[in-house]
């Protein structure tokens, strides 16, 4: 039987931006098995402009802002289909086959957890008319804007921290992923067009927020005594990258060391330490993907647990 594959959008206050992507999810060839879309906190009249224009899509309908990780969760446990292709609701796949596609992808490799895909994106404007967009291989991360993600993993290994809010969401999922022997693999046969608008976005906020929950993760995943030495690198490397963008990014800074501190003992009640051997592993893999199958059964095992 054919694997069934849902969209699922989660959006704040860019009515347009959503207006774009569902008109081309519209061309799509098949159609997806589902479209759900998480209207979080929307003052912007999405609400409406959905029950009126697309009254087929299933709503998940949060009165005040919870945040885009909480949505994603939501939407997950409220889909019923075997795969969900994770969207931002200003992106969305470019070959009109691409539920086809990702059904057979996922039917072909059954270690499969989280598909990632290139993506055409004005945040990195040579993407837009880039021929060659790389090869496919095994990584250690990807991204909300345009993964497929089998739900019955993403169920097993309970979902995204719904603390962490936005943000740093997907290598804490696929550092559990690969730890269990489920695979995350980045396929080069669908593409995702993003058009990445500046509507809602803030860099430093962004910034923050991926450091505060870097941060969060390690205390959550990485055993000791190896998580302080972790910790500590974690802090200097955004510092460093901080220092890059400038010095009113570098003054901002203790922003988000507060804020961490104001998280740790959520993340330490809610700690469950993995096997080093594989914390090593995926850092390795965040660095340097892999390509072939037997190297990455080797770091990481055989099998799904």
């Amino acid at each position: 039987m054919s694997l069934t594959v849902a969209v699922c959008i989660t959006t704040h206050n860019r009515r347009e931006e959503l207006a774009r992507t569902l008109a081309a999810l519209s061309d799509l060839n098949p159609a997806p098995d589902a479209i759900l879309i998480a209207v979080d906190g929307c003052k912007d009249g999405t609400l409406e402009f959905l029950r009126e224009k697309h009254p087929q899509v299933r709503l998940l309908i949060h009165e005040h802002a919870q945040g885009s990780i909480p949505s994603r969760n939501e939407l997950a446990a409220a889909c019923e289909c075997d795969v969900f292709l994770s969207l931002d609701d200003d992106s969305y796949p470019l070959e009109s086959d691409c539920i086809a596609r990702l059904r057979d992808l996922f039917t072909d490799r059954p270690r499969l957890a989280v598909a990632s895909f290139p993506q055409r994106s004005d945040e990195f404007p040579e993407s837009l008319t880039a021929v060659d967009l790389g090869q496919s291989q095994f990584v250690g991360s990807y991204a909300n804007s345009g993964a497929a993600i089998r739900r019955s993993v993403f169920e097993r290994l309970g979902g995204y921290p719904a603390f962490f809010f936005h943000a740093y969401e997907e290598p804490d999922f696929a550092l559990r992923c690969v730890a269990a022997g489920w695979q995350v693999w980045h396929d080069t046969s669908v593409t995702i067009r993003h058009h990445f608008t500046g509507t809602q976005r803030n860099e430093i906020r962004t910034h923050q927020r991926h450091a505060r929950n870097e941060f969060w993760s390690v205390l959550l995943r990485c055993p000791g005594p190896q998580c302080f030495g972790v910790a500590l690198f974690r802090i200097v490397r955004q510092l460093g990258y901080a220092w890059k963008r400038g010095l009113d990014w570098v003054v901002r800074e203790p922003a988000w060391w507060l804020a961490a501190l104001g998280g740790i003992s959520r993340a330490l009640s809610e700690r469950q330490p993995l096997p080093w051997r594989k914390y090593r592993a995926w850092m390795e893999l965040v660095r340097t993907p892999i390509i072939s199958e037997e190297e990455w059964t080797a770091k990481f095992g055989g099998g799904a647990a």
